[in-house]
C-alpha cells in the first residue's frame, strides 16, 4: 500500500452527488441544506493495495541460506504466497526463516498496519453498505499527526498488526512486539476510561473494537469468553443514543453490539447493560441492522427464561414457546424484504452438487448469521417442547384424562435446522473463494474477488454455531471444522483454530477426521442426512 495521489478532499457525501463540496468544519454545509447530516471526509492518508508488486519483489530475491538474528524492528524476513498474495509460512522454511525484502523507509510496524489495513478494513461503497472498520485510516491518522491526547489507538492498531502479520508469517519477533504492544494499549485504555471527557470519545471506543480484535487474532479469549466483552458494555451504556446519529459511531456500536450478543447466544452469557433502549434506534430498513433487532428478541427470549424460578409452570413454557414461533416468524420474514443484489443463487459446481453464491461475499457472511439464528432457535423450540411434556406428566395425577403432551410438531423443526445446515456448507466453496459466483472453480492468484480476512472473521461464529447447535452430518462436521482451521491458517486468525480443536472435542471423533480435497466443493453434500 502506498500513496495513491491526491484524491477529493470533498465530503462522502457530496463526493457520491458529484458535486462540488465548500469542505467546511466540522461537516460542510451543502449536506445540511441537503437535508442530511454530513458524513465527514475521507482520511488524510490514502493506501492503495500494492501486494501484487511487493510478490514480483519476492520472487526475484534468492532466501539466504542461513537465518541470521534479528530485532523486531529490523529487516525481518517474509515470504508472501503466490496464490493469496497474503504473506505465509513456507513449507521448507523454519517458523522464523523467511525470505528478506528490503523495502526503503519502511520499518515492519509500518508495513504491518497497511497489511493489516488492507486486510481488515472494508470500504461500504464496494461491499453493499456493508463496510468493516472503515473509519479507522481516518482516526489513525489523526492520533499519528497529534490531534488527539490519548495514544491508545494507536498502540491498540500497532499491536494487532503485528499480531496479524505475525501469524500469517509466522514470525515470532513480530507477535513478541505485538504482545508488548497491546500490553502498552491496555494501560492507556485503562487511563481513557478514568478521565470523564476521553470515556466518550470515538478514539476510545475504537481502542476497545481493535483490542477485542487482536484477542481474537492472538487466540487468547478466556476460554471463549472475551474479557472486553464488559468494557462494550460500558461504553455503549455510556456513550448512550447520541453514538448513532453519525455513521461513525453507528458502525462501532453495530461491532460492539453483534460482539456482546455472540455470547449471550453462543454461549449462554448474560448481558451486564440493557440495551433495550437502542433497539428502537436500529433501522429497520437496513438488512444487517434488521437482522440485529430479529436476533436481540431471540436474546431477550433466552433471558427470560434465564430469570424464571424452576420449575416453570405449563403456561409458562407454553408463553415461550409462542414468542420462540414469533420470533422465528420475524426472522422467516428477514429473507423477503432484501433486494436483489442481497439474494442468494443456486448454482451447480462442475461435479454436479448444489452450491449457493452471493453478489458478494459480505452478503454470505450476513447470510450464514441469519441460518445459524434459525438453527438456534429451532433447537430452542425442541428444547421446550421436551420440557413442556416433563412439566405436564409431572402435574398429571392418576385418574386424569389424557393429555397433549406437546404443541410443536418436531419433523418440520428437525429439518428446518438440517435445512439451515446444509445451506451453510453449500455456501462454503464461495465464501472461500473456491469457485465463483456461477460455481466455476478459480484459479489461485488470479481471482478477482479474495478472501479478506475481514470476511473470514465474520464467518468463524456462524460456522461454530452450526457445529455446536446444529446437527450437521459427520461429512459437515469435517467440513466446516477443516474450514475453521483454513481460516486459522491462512489468515492467522488464532480463534479459528481454536473453535476448529473445541469442535473436535466436542464431536469426540480425533481418529475419524478426514480433510476434504483443496476445492471444499467437490466435497459439499447436496443434500443433508
Amino acid at each position: 500500500m502506498v500513496y495513491g495521489g491526491k484524491p477529493s478532499t470533498g465530503c462522502h457525501l457530496c463526493r457520491k452527488r458529484k458535486i462540488k463540496c465548500d469542505e467546511a468544519r466540522p461537516g460542510c454545509r451543502n449536506c445540511g441544506i441537503y437535508g442530511r447530516p454530513c458524513p465527514g471526509y475521507r482520511p488524510d492518508g490514502v493506501f492503495r493495495n500494492e501486494t501484487r508488486k511487493v510478490e514480483r519483489q519476492a520472487k526475484k530475491i534468492i532466501p539466504p541460506s542461513n537465518s541470521q538474528s534479528v530485532t523486531p524492528d529490523s529487516q525481518l524476513p517474509i515470504i508472501f504466497d503466490r496464490h493469496s498474495g497474503s504473506p505465509s509460512s513456507s513449507s521448507s522454511s523454519s517458523s522464523s526463516s523467511l525470505s528478506l525484502i528490503h523495502m526503503a523507509d519502511s520499518t515492519w510496524q509500518e508495513r504491518a498496519v497497511c497489511y493489516f489495513f488492507d486486510q481488515y478494513i472494508i470500504n461500504p461503497e464496494f461491499e453493499d453498505g456493508m463496510g468493516h472498520l472503515d473509519y479507522l485510516p481516518g482516526l489513525y491518522t489523526q492520533l499519528n499527526r497529534g490531534k488527539t491526547a490519548s495514544p491508545c489507538l494507536s498502540w491498540a492498531v500497532e499491536a494487532t498488526a503485528l499480531m496479524a502479520l505475525g501469524n500469517v508469517s509466522k514470525a515470532p519477533q513480530l507477535i513478541t512486539k505485538a504482545r508488548r504492544g497491546y500490553g502498552k494499549a491496555l494501560s492507556s485504555l485503562r487511563g481513557a476510561l478514568d478521565s470523564p471527557t476521553e470515556a466518550l470519545q470515538d478514539e476510545t471506543f475504537a481502542s476497545v473494537v481493535i483490542l477485542s480484535l487482536f484477542e481474537d487474532v492472538s487466540g487468547e479469549r478466556n476460554g471463549l469468553y472475551s474479557s472486553h466483552t464488559a468494557g462494550f458494555e460500558f461504553l455503549m451504556k455510556l456513550r448512550g443514543e447520541g453514538q448513532l446519529n453519525n455513521r461513525q459511531g453507528r458502525d462501532m456500536f453495530n461491532f460492539a453490539y453483534a460482539h456482546t450478543y455472540v455470547e449471550v447466544l453462543a454461549l449462554g452469557e448474560k448481558p451486564r447493560v440493557d440495551v433495550d433502549w437502542i433497539l428502537d434506534q436500529l433501522d429497520k430498513e437496513d438488512p444487517i441492522e434488521r437482522l440485529m433487532l430479529a436476533t436481540s428478541k431471540l436474546s431477550q427470549l433466552f433471558l427470560a427464561m434465564q430469570a424464571t424460578p424452576s420449575p416453570p409452570s405449563i403456561d409458562t413454557v407454553k408463553k415461550w414457546i409462542r414468542l420462540g414461533q414469533e420470533c422465528d416468524f420475524e426472522l422467516s420474514q428477514w429473507t423477503l424484504h432484501l433486494t436483489d443484489r442481497w439474494l442468494p443463487l443456486v448454482v451447480y459446481s462442475a461435479q454436479g452438487e448444489t452450491l449457493i453464491t452471493y453478489n458478494r461475499i459480505s452478503n454470505c457472511v450476513v447470510w450464514n448469521y441469519y441460518r445459524a439464528a434459525r438453527v438456534m432457535l429451532q433447537q430452542l423450540l425442541l428444547s421446550l417442547n421436551r420440557t413442556l411434556s416433563i412439566v405436564i406428566m409431572k402435574k398429571k395425577r392418576p385418574g386424569d384424562p389424557p393429555i397433549t403432551k406437546s404443541t410443536l410438531e418436531e419433523t418440520s423443526l428437525r429439518a428446518m435446522i438440517k435445512e439451515m445446515t446444509a445451506d451453510v456448507c453449500r455456501s462454503i466453496p464461495f465464501a472461500m473463494a473456491d469457485v465463483d459466483t456461477m460455481g466455476r472453480p478459480t484459479i489461485p492468484g488470479k481471482f478477482e474477488r479474495p478472501v479478506r480476512a475481514a470476511q473470514s472473521y465474520g464467518l468463524i461464529w456462524p460456522y461454530w454455531y452450526i457445529l455446536s447447535c446444529g446437527m450437521p452430518t459427520q461429512h459437515q462436521v469435517n467440513l466446516i471444522r477443516t474450514v475453521l482451521y483454513r481460516i486459522g491458517t491462512t489468515q492467522g486468525i488464532n480463534l479459528a483454530l481454536i473453535l476448529a480443536r473445541e469442535a473436535q472435542r466436542m464431536h469426540s471423533d480425533v481418529n475419524s477426521f478426514q480433510a476434504p480435497p483443496p476445492h471444499i466443493g467437490d466435497a459439499v453434500e447436496s443434500s443433508p442426512e
